[in-house]
């Protein structure tokens, strides 16, 4: 029986005793909210509870329903995906919304490669994975191929070109090779991504390209799988350049020079490694390079051309689709229009144990503890934006997308975005991060435990393994952090335990794969959610961002230091010493700031101001190294430290910039050489200029 809503509350008076408890308790209450601790005395136990209440069965448990189907963006199958993210956020009370972008994406139909000898005799080659059968429909599993890459048949003899860099070119030329009119094979490797691989043969007259990845056995392949990907060039939607690709916005048509020249003009396919194997074991010409015939397991002996022909065939389409990326939010309780974004992609090309859901797996758990702390009383700071991705698989779509439409909002409001792809691929933590973040992770890999021992932390068997802590910089368009850092200069982290995996983008990437070899009791599963989420806890909520701008000068210095070594007296390089100086000194100023602000006990309304002050400074100094130009031949890409490079035989993954115009000046004239290098170090300059400016918070 229920109570009657008339009698539920009496009249009966307090004692004063407890009438004065209140009082105090409001009063305890009241000074806390206006003179909030620099640092709250409970973030150290929220901190402990978040890593104390990791486990590697519920980090199983959403890996298994993850990867129960192939999930390929804009397919049914991923329909399923996406609502059960989407209710692992609703179920734990989160604010969750989708939205929703009509993107063109790209399906095959209809593959084929034969082998015509001189005697007629003709062979048609297997190009699935070996004892896998349900390619269809019902199954969601598609079968191999190249997205974007374009319908047509190619029909010549096959030459060899190792991993297809210019450089290997450069070496079959001096064999007397000739690709133009032929079909190119290459082992995937060589630093290049399959887009490159197939615009450097485009370029050398190649009609097609095969591709066949070796495998590595002793770490499970189950027979060879044959890795799909995507060679389109650039990032997000083709048919809306620069903007988002939203229901009735405006698109470009498919035969227009913007959107055509996003693709390859001739065909790809990836090969399983035993029809490879068939190929190249038919092959005359010139004996390959010892090199070449030494860096891999193929019966490599000659490169080729033919003598027999191969017939190649690929038929696909490009169609529009709708692709979905999720969202869950908790609304900061201090500063809610600051942004912590924690991010990863959902789809897969097909089970996607390793890639993408291993991250997926970790990112929903990190989810459920956040919200096990607001249970136990805790609320951030600052906002924090768990963002689940689509069709990252297709060219960081559904990311780039979702960033173009919020420019403005992300420029002005986010603090960082921390990214997971792959979480686990294997033994091994690996880091990658712009500078400022560098002090942070190294802190929070000190407080979790390593899986792979008894005692140590991440942060100890990390320097153990490398001799150093070393943190990669993200100079890739190989995951979703590409358009917030590279476009919007968004501060930015990727994290990973393992270098690499056998199975990688084929129909072996499975939850038993990765319960046989990368990861079979999940504790490497633990250990990136725990770094992942710490990351994300203490940029959500340290009164003053955890940001050091003085280990961003030194990487800077170590790169002008790099070029000095290589550039001759006739370019100078003092833009470039003098703009780090400015950097190095406003970062040493921030630095100062920081500790004279978090000295007092509590904080009144004008040190709160100040905090908020620097804080944007902090956040915004990133900002400071995009130009509006771009990379010249990237011009979407506009981060001048740290972006991809135009030209394939630049030589640093830093200073895209100026790497491209290093490259490009060795056919130019003295002249126009030296000019053209230092207009790109008077741009970087200038960048560094205005991130220092930035970070002082003064107008020039």
């Amino acid at each position: 029986m229920s109570p009657n809503p008339n009698t539920t509350f009496t009249s009966k008076r307090f004692p004063l005793s407890t009438f004065l408890f209140l009082i105090i308790l409001l009063l305890i209450g009241f000074y806390t909210l206006r003179f909030p601790p620099t640092k709250s005395k409970n973030t150290l136990l929220f901190h402990q509870l978040f890593l104390s209440s990791a486990t590697n069965y519920t980090l199983s448990s959403y890996l298994r329903s993850l990867t129960s189907h192939p999930h390929l963006a804009g397919t049914i199958p991923s329909l399923q995906t996406i609502r059960y993210v989407q209710t692992h956020f609703q179920n734990l009370g989160f604010q969750t919304h989708t939205v929703p972008f009509r993107t063109l994406l790209s399906y095959p139909l209809h593959a084929s490669v034969s082998m015509h000898f001189g005697n007629a005799t003709l062979l048609n080659l297997p190009l699935n994975e070996i004892g896998i059968t349900n390619y269809d429909a019902s199954s969601g599993l598609i079968q191999p191929y190249h997205a974007f890459s374009p319908s047509g048949t190619a029909m010549g003899r096959v030459v060899f070109a190792n991993h297809g860099t210019e450089d290997d070119y450069g070496a079959l030329g001096r064999m007397g090779v000739n690709v133009s009119g032929c079909i190119v094979m290459v082992k995937k490797g060589g630093g290049l991504g399959r887009g490159a691989v197939v615009e450097i043969a485009e370029k050398m007259g190649a009609l097609g390209v095969l591709m066949y990845a070796e495998g590595d056995v002793s770490r499970g392949s189950f027979g060879f799988g044959v890795e799909r990907g995507t060679v389109m060039k650039g990032v997000g939607d083709p048919l809306t350049p620069g903007w988002a690709g939203v229901e009735d916005g405006e698109r470009l048509d498919l035969e227009d020079n913007k959107v055509s020249e996003r693709f390859p003009g001739i065909p790809s396919l990836p090969l399983p490694f035993k029809t490879a194997q068939l190929i190249l074991e038919s092959l005359g010409g010139p004996l390959a390079p010892q090199e070449w015939r030494d860096s891999g397991r193929s019966n490599l002996s000659r490169v080729g051309p033919g003598p027999g022909m191969v017939n190649f065939t690929y038929q696909g389409e490009k169609k529009l689709a709708t692709i979905y990326n999720v969202f869950a939010v908790i609304r900061g309780l201090e500063e809610p229009d600051r942004y912590v974004l924690m991010g990863n992609h959902r789809d897969a090309w097909t089970y996607g144990a390793v890639d993408p859901n291993s991250g997926t797996a970790a990112l929903l758990d990190i989810a459920r503890r956040y919200a096990l702390l607001m249970r136990k009383g805790w609320n951030p700071r600052r906002t924090i934006i768990f963002c689940s991705w689509d069709a990252e698989e297709f060219g960081m779509i559904g990311s780039t997308e979702w960033v173009e439409q919020n420019l403005v909002n992300l420029g002005a409001k986010a603090v960082a975005y921390l990214n997971v792809d792959c979480a686990v691929q294997g033994p091994g933590f690996f880091a990658g991060a712009t500078p400022q973040l560098d002090n942070l992770i190294f802190e929070v890999t000190k407080k979790v435990k390593d899986p792979d021992s008894e005692v140590a932390t991440i942060y100890d068997k990390w320097k153990t393994m490398n001799g150093k802590n070393n943190i990669e910089r993200l100079t890739g368009v190989d995951s979703d952090f590409a358009p917030f850092l590279q476009h919007a200069g968004v501060p930015s982290v990727d994290i990973y335990y393992g270098r690499d995996f056998p199975v990688y983008h084929t129909a072996f990437d499975s939850f038993n794969w990765m319960i046989n070899y990368a990861d079979p009791f999940f504790w490497r599963h633990v250990a990136v959610a725990g770094v992942w989420g710490l990351l994300g806890l203490h940029l959500a909520d340290d009164p003053i961002l955890p940001l050091d701008y003085l280990s961003y000068a030194k990487q800077l210095q170590g790169y002008k230091d790099t070029l000095s070594r290589v550039l001759d007296a006739s370019i100078s390089l003092a833009p470039l010493a003098a703009s780090i100086q400015e950097l190095t000194s406003a970062a040493e100023q921030a630095n100062n700031e920081t500790k004279n602000l978090v000295a007092p006990e509590f904080t009144d309304d004008l040190l709160a101001l100040k905090i908020r002050a620097l804080n944007d400074r902090l956040m915004l100094a990133e900002r400071g190294f995009l130009d509006t130009d771009g990379i010249k031949g990237k011009e979407w890409f506009k981060h001048l430290i740290y972006g991809p490079r135009s030209n394939h035989r630049s030589e640093f993954d830093f200073f895209p910039g100026i790497s491209d115009a290093i490259a490009e000046s060795t056919r130019m004239s003295g002249r126009d050489r030296d000019a053209t290098i230092q207009h790109e170090i008077w741009r970087v300059a200038r960048a560094i200029q205005r991130a220092a400016a930035a970070l002082r918070g003064e107008v020039i």
